[in-house]
Parts: C-alpha cells; sequence; structure tokens
C-alpha cells in the first residue's frame, strides 16, 4: 500500500512539473516583448510582418500579455518608403499592432518636417528621450511610455544615437542659416546622454513601473563606444534590459552588461529586415529571458493584403528595366555574408563611383559606402533593383576641392577601421592604401565633424589618375549632396567648397545613364572581381 501511494505521488509529480510550462503558456503568466529593429521597409523579407503580427494575436489569445516594440530605421531602405515618404511602411507598422516605436537615425531622411507628420500618424507614437529642440531645451517627442501587461507596469524608454548628426542628413536638423535646432545630447565624454536616460528610468520606477526597458537605436559594430549599447547599459541604472538596433547584428546569447551599480542587464538585438523576431519574456518569478525567433508560420490575411496593396501602388515606376548584369555587383563579403562595403572594397561600389564620375564629368569622385545597402544579382535588373542598392536617393553634385581636403576625407572614411563606418569612401580617378597598423588620429567635435587630423596618417600612397595627390592642387569632385554639401558621416571638410553642379540629378540616374551610355546596358568588363580592381588596397 505504501508503495502504491508513494507510485501514485511520483506520478502526480512528474505530471505537474511536465504539465506547468503549458499551464503557463495557457494562462499568459508570461509577460512577453516582441522586438524589431531595422527593418529598412523589409516588411516582406524574412520572416515577413504579416507574420509577426500574426505571431502577436496568437500570443495573446493563449492568454499573455504581449507588447511590439520597433528599434528604429524601419521606414527607410527600399523604394515601397522612399516613394512613399516613409508613409506606406507607418500604415503597415499600425496594422501590425506596435506598441512602441522610436526613431533610428535614418526615420529622418525624408525631413525633420515629413518625420513629425509620419510621428503624428504612428497610432503608439514615436519615443525619443534625447532628441532635443535646442531653443527651449525639451525632448521633441515623448521620452517614454508606461504599459499595463497583465499585472504589471511596464515602461518604455526611446534613445535614439546621437551619431544621427552625422548619418542622416546634417541640414534637416539646422535651421535656414545651417545653425542646429534639433539635437541629441551630443558631447565629448556621452554623461549628458546617460544623465537623460537616468532621469527618465528613474521617473518611470517613481510612476510605478515595475520593468524597465530601454528601446535604443544605439548599437555596438560600428557605434562610437560612448554611445553604444552596452556603454548606456554601463552608465545606468533601474533599467532591467536594452532592446538594441542600429548596428544590423543578432546578438546570440544576449550580451550581459554590469550596470552602475554592478547588476547585470540583458543587451538584446535582431539583426535587420526581420532576418529574427525577438523575443523578451518576463517570467513568472520575475527573471527575464530572451530568445530569437527565426521561422513563424502563419500570417494576419490583412496585414498581407495591406503590404501587397502597397507595393502595387508602384509598380509601373519600379518595373522598368534598366541593363543585365552579367556578374554579381556585390556590398556584401562573398566569403563571410558580412557587409563589405562599410570597410572594404566591392564591385558595386567601384560601379557607383565610376558612374559619378563619367556623367558628372570629374577627375575623381567618392561614394560613402553606407549609401549602398544591397547586391544586384546576375540577370536583367530594374529600377527597383538599383533603388533597393541606393534606396537614399541622394543628388549628385560636383565641388572643387583641394588635394588636402581629399586625403581629410578619405581618413575619416577609415576612422573605425576595420570595423564598419558608413563614410568609408568607394573612389573612381583615385587610389589609397590603409595602414591599419597606425591608430586613427581623426578629431571631431562634439557633434561627429572634422576637425583635424594629429600625428600620422592611416590613408597613404593617394593616386589621382596616376599622380600623386597635389595637396594645394584644386580638382573636380563628383559625389552626393550628402557628403559634398551637407556634410554627412562627418565630413565636414567639404564644408565652403565651391559647387559647379548642385544637385544635378539623383544618384541611380546616374547609374542608369552610366549604364546605359556607357556600358551599353551590360555590365561585366572591369567588374568580374567582387572585391573590386584594387583601388584600395590594405596593408
Amino acid at each position: 500500500m505504501f508503495d502504491l501511494k508513494k507510485r501514485v505521488g511520483f506520478i502526480l509529480a512528474f505530471l505537474f512539473l511536465f504539465l506547468l510550462p503549458f499551464t503557463a503558456f495557457a494562462e499568459g503568466k508570461d509577460i512577453i516583448i516582441l522586438h524589431t529593429n531595422d527593418i529598412h521597409c523589409g516588411v516582406s523579407d524574412n520572416l515577413g510582418i504579416d507574420k509577426v503580427a500574426q505571431y502577436k494575436k496568437e500570443l495573446q489569445k493563449n492568454g499573455h500579455p504581449v507588447a511590439l516594440v520597433d528599434a528604429g530605421d524601419a521606414i527607410q531602405g527600399a523604394p515601397i518608403g522612399k516613394l512613399s515618404n516613409g508613409e506606406s511602411i507607418v500604415k503597415i507598422m499600425n496594422a501590425a499592432g506596435y506598441d512602441f516605436v522610436i526613431p533610428g537615425n535614418h526615420e529622418f531622411d525624408y525631413g525633420m518636417e515629413q518625420f513629425l507628420k509620419l510621428a503624428s500618424k504612428m497610432k503608439c507614437g514615436y519615443y525619443s528621450a534625447n532628441l532635443i529642440d535646442i531653443k527651449t531645451r525639451k525632448p521633441v517627442l515623448p521620452p517614454y511610455k508606461i504599459l499595463a501587461l497583465g499585472n504589471k507596469k511596464v515602461a518604455f524608454i526611446g534613445a535614439t544615437t546621437p551619431q544621427t548628426l552625422t548619418s542622416s542628413t546634417p541640414k534637416y536638423f539646422q535651421d535656414k542659416n545651417g545653425k542646429f535646432i534639433y539635437g541629441f545630447l551630443e558631447d565629448e565624454s556621452g554623461l549628458k546622454l546617460y544623465k537623460a536616460l537616468q532621469e527618465a528610468a528613474d521617473r518611470v520606477r517613481k510612476e510605478g513601473a515595475d520593468y524597465v526597458f530601454l528601446v535604443g537605436h544605439l548599437g555596438t559594430n560600428g557605434a562610437l563606444p560612448k554611445w553604444s549599447s552596452g556603454a548606456i547599459a554601463a552608465n545606468t541604472y533601474n533599467i532591467d534590459a536594452v532592446i538594441d538596433g542600429h548596428s544590423h547584428e543578432e546578438y546570440v546569447p544576449p550580451h550581459k552588461v554590469a550596470n552602475a551599480m554592478g547588476k547585470d542587464v540583458l543587451v538584446v538585438q535582431a539583426g535587420t529586415k526581420l532576418q529574427a523576431l525577438g523575443q523578451l519574456v518576463i517570467q513568472e518569478d520575475g527573471s527575464l529571458s530572451s530568445t530569437l525567433i527565426k521561422t513563424l508560420s502563419a500570417s494576419d490575411p490583412k496585414v498581407t493584403a495591406l503590404v501587397a496593396g502597397e507595393n502595387k501602388r508602384f509598380d509601373a515606376i519600379l518595373n522598368q528595366p534598366v541593363g543585365e548584369a552579367m556578374v554579381t555587383l556585390t556590398s556584401d563579403d562573398p566569403a563571410t555574408g558580412k557587409r563589405r562595403v562599410r570597410n572594404g572594397e566591392t564591385n558595386l561600389g567601384d560601379l557607383v563611383a565610376d558612374a559619378y564620375r563619367f556623367v558628372l564629368n570629374t577627375d575623381l569622385s567618392i561614394v560613402n559606402g553606407g549609401s549602398i545597402r544591397k547586391t544586384i544579382k546576375p540577370g536583367v535588373f530594374s529600377y527597383n533593383d538599383l533603388l533597393e542598392a541606393l534606396p537614399f536617393v541622394n543628388m549628385c553634385t560636383v565641388v572643387e576641392a583641394t588635394g588636402q581636403q581629399i586625403i581629410d576625407a578619405l581618413e575619416v572614411g577609415v576612422v573605425n577601421y576595420p570595423e564598419e563606418s558608413g563614410g568609408f569612401l568607394h573612389v573612381s580617378g583615385l587610389t589609397y592604401t590603409i595602414d591599419s597598423s597606425v591608430p586613427s588620429g581623426v578629431v571631431k567635435d562634439v557633434k561627429g565633424n572634422f576637425v583635424e587630423v594629429r600625428g600620422p596618417r592611416r590613408v597613404k600612397d593617394v593616386m589621382i589618375n596616376g599622380q600623386p595627390v597635389d595637396l594645394k592642387k584644386i580638382y573636380k569632385v563628383g559625389g552626393t549632396s550628402y557628403i559634398l554639401k551637407d556634410g554627412g558621416n562627418g565630413m565636414a571638410m567639404f564644408k565652403g567648397c565651391n559647387m559647379t553642379l548642385d544637385a544635378v540629378m539623383t544618384d541611380v540616374d546616374a547609374i542608369m545613364e552610366y549604364v546605359q551610355n556607357h556600358l551599353n546596358a551590360k555590365i561585366k568588363e572591369g567588374y568580374e572581381n567582387p572585391y573590386g580592381t584594387g583601388r584600395i588596397k590594405i596593408q
């Protein structure tokens, strides 16, 4: 009898332990935070936003309190965004059921006026604790939002990298006289940003928040260390986890960073273009766990239909054929799959630079790697393919610059090497060598703009059309207004240069003209090697 009771007790205990996770799931006691970042208009890519929307609904049906948040750079990066000035993506995100969204640096690519218009249309609103009106010193957007999830209050605080001032178009944050009227609490040390986020965290705790999550477009790889997600976590407290974006990384496993009080803080990020969906779980015992979801099955039919309808609006424009690529024109490293245009030469970078030089009729041309976003596959390619590869649709400009200004620009381009930099320069009519053993001597101001180079230079052996660069000579330089006129990526050395051509055509139009009129609509000769023709050497 005793043995039977013992056996029954063991079976009941086993069943309790076995069924507990399923009971918890059914009763929805775990709180789930779903997070995306750097979608870059890729609403149909990888998982697809329709599947993300459906997954949220399924979790809610199973009793889970759920919030869906985005860590920035959603509305730019493909034709659907550019041709609608971001409005199509906002419509789709509203339909998908986002609860908290922050601006990344590319939310401002259509100008501040358009961003504020989009913010008014985003149902859940945009949030950032450090986008500041410089005159009033007050936030332009609400800094945080507290949601009731189950029986808990969960606060979300927004943060946007101060690098936005140079990685987006600087003039969007200036008045007509070129004076900055918006800022992101940028300074030499990072302390202004830490202080603002600490104050927000303390405030939401006083308002009763049980959990505090920082949703930040901050990043790790390529981010300035003082403004990285790790630095924010390390210099604050009262924040339970950081939901990160900007650097297009999958944090597997999640990063753990000791905060200002020595407590571990989870830092999570889910790649780019919905290649993963982040899931942060507040478990019944109060602990946090994190995973990246790589596959989803069911789709929300309403969101699917909306995405298809928004894409169809632009079909006639986008399907126009441009030419035929006989080789793969790559933005990524064929060996690793990682972005190469931000730290190395590629044949697509060469092609774009050549297009600027030939069409604009200049001595040389420069292209910032951050403007190139996607590989063009072999075969006939369309206007849509070009827009996906160069989604910013920058205007082409020609300036007269000295050899000194040119080598300063090259030096800024390799400031982070071998790490990525959106300002890494692809070239035509010019060659140069990077000495990676030399530390960068680039000095920038608090807004990230070039000031000077101190000490030895990383860039050497600069040749323009086969001749050593003459530092005092004036050269005609082709490129985009983003770099040559607006000082994007910190390229302030070109400020004040004489512009011989200003905004004469878009970058995409220049490439179309080059391909069709100079290459007879077929791209092969001179572009066979995905790593380019040796214009940029590494030492």
